[in-house]
Formats: C-alpha cells, sequence, structure tokens
C-alpha cells in the first residue's frame, strides 16, 4: 500500500484518496522468478549439447548462439511487460469509490469504477501456504453497478482493506441518508 502515486484519473471535488495499492511483491517475483527459469533452462541445455557435440565455435555453435541471443530476448521483453503490468495494475479507494486501473502494455488501459454505496457484499479469499505466509489474498466486491464484480487480486493485508473499505461504505450510506432527508 503506497501513497502520493501519480493517479491514471481525475479526483472529483470532495474525494480524498484513502488506499492505493497493487498486488504484493510476491506476485512480481514469483512471475520474474518464472521467466528467469524459462529463459535460462532451455538455453544452459542447447548450449550444453551444441558445446559436447560440435563445440561453440563451430557452425552449429554459431547458430546455437543466434537462436541463444533471440530466444533470451523474448524473455526480456516478457519480463519487461511483467514489471510493466504490476507497476501499473493498481486499485484505489478513495472516500467516495473504489477504481480499478489496468495496463496491460502501451497501447492498453482499462479502468473501471464502483461508488462505495454500490458495495453489497465485500469478501477476502486467501489461499495457501505462500498467501498465508506473506499475509497476501483477494477481495472480492460484488456491486450493484455497471461492473457487478471488483476482485482485487493479490493485494497485501486484504482484511485490514475489507474493514476501511466497509467503514466507508457505512459513512457514504449514512452521508447519502442525511442528504436524502434534507430534501
Amino acid at each position: 500500500m503506497e501513497s502520493a502515486q501519480k493517479l491514471p484519473f481525475e479526483l472529483q471535488a470532495t474525494e480524498v484518496v484513502l488506499l492505493f495499492c497493487r498486488r504484493h511483491w510476491a506476485f512480481l517475483a514469483s512471475q520474474m522468478t518464472k521467466i528467469v527459469l524459462f529463459a535460462a533452462v532451455p538455453v544452459a541445455g542447447l548450449l550444453t549439447i551444441v558445446s559436447i557435440t560440435a563445440g561453440l565455435g563451430s557452425g552449429a555453435g554459431k547458430i546455437a548462439w543466434l537462436v541463444t541471443a533471440a530466444w533470451l530476448l523474448v524473455w526480456v521483453v516478457k519480463g519487461y511487460f511483467s514489471w510493466y503490468r504490476y507497476n501499473r495494475d493498481i486499485w484505489v479507494v478513495t472516500n467516495q469509490r473504489v477504481v480499478d486501473s489496468v495496463k496491460r502494455h502501451w497501447f492498453h488501459h482499462a479502468m473501471a469504477s464502483a461508488d462505495l454505496v454500490d458495495v453489497e457484499d465485500i469478501a477476502v479469499k486467501r489461499e495457501g501456504l505462500f498467501a498465508t505466509v506473506f499475509k497476501f489474498g483477494d477481495l472480492h466486491l460484488q456491486t450493484a453497478g455497471e461492473r457487478p464484480n471488483f476482485v482485487l487480486s493479490g493485494i497485501p493485508d486484504p482484511g485490514s482493506v475489507l474493514a476501511l473499505i466497509d467503514s466507508q461504505r457505512d459513512s457514504a450510506r449514512r452521508e447519502l441518508g442525511r442528504m436524502a432527508s434534507r430534501d
């Protein structure tokens, strides 16, 4: 959970950011570990086989080096976009709404927003040893709005986020009730 971040949307006049969060760092670490393994293991195998059979300086060795360079380039690009998405896949809770913003790559941006008064049910789901040890999980919001379900997946300490949204939702509903009773 972080603060003082540049938001991909404008705040409304009386809106205040209460929480800015993204997936737990363990998600990025596990994704990068997979990428490194998928990149390195075949390269090590190919270079080992070529060095034993023909030698790395031979014609086959030169082809193996070219294939290795192309293979590693593909995985470096995949690693970059995993990092890019991690840094731009955010959830923001304000005193008025919950915003889900996702940027998968440079030419994609999807954003959804739900007013807190439209949040009907909230549930936390934490599964597995990894999630328990590192204290992260998913927060499921069911809304009465255009997008019926929001999932804040892999966020740190989802229980405290649930408590924050729940209390802000109750405050927003009380405020809405006060405004309705004035009319």
